[in-house]
């Protein structure tokens, strides 16, 4: 088994730990996605790769919070580090709002 790009840590928070890897992160069937990269987050336009091994195909590491192996329910506030030293906070209850994807935290490290 490979090593994921990511961490999970505690019951909202998700740890980007590859530079190589963005992480595409999917809340539920009505929640927009959202795209993590080294740089930071925004909400995804593209296609949804099928399933994980066409998303490594686009260098994407898909995440489905909904799984049991991530947080098993749909979330409303997320929290995810990114590498380049900031927490960000995706607040699910805001979409399409200037509050959605917001810096929590500058240079946690």
């Amino acid at each position: 088994m490979t090593e994921k790009p990511y961490l999970v840590s505690g019951r909202n928070t998700i740890i980007h730990k590859v530079r190589k890897f963005d992480l595409l992160l999917l809340n539920g069937n009505e929640d927009p996605p959202v795209l993590v990269t080294f740089r930071g987050l925004k909400v995804y336009e593209g296609k949804i790769p099928e399933n994980k091994r066409d998303a490594k195909a686009m260098d994407l590491e898909l995440i489905d919070m909904t799984t049991s192996e991530v947080f098993g329910d749909e979330k409303t506030l997320v929290f995810i580090q990114t590498l380049n030293g900031k927490e960000y906070k995706i607040d699910y209850s805001k979409p399409g709002t200037q509050s959605f994807i917001k810096v929590h935290q500058d240079s946690i490290f």
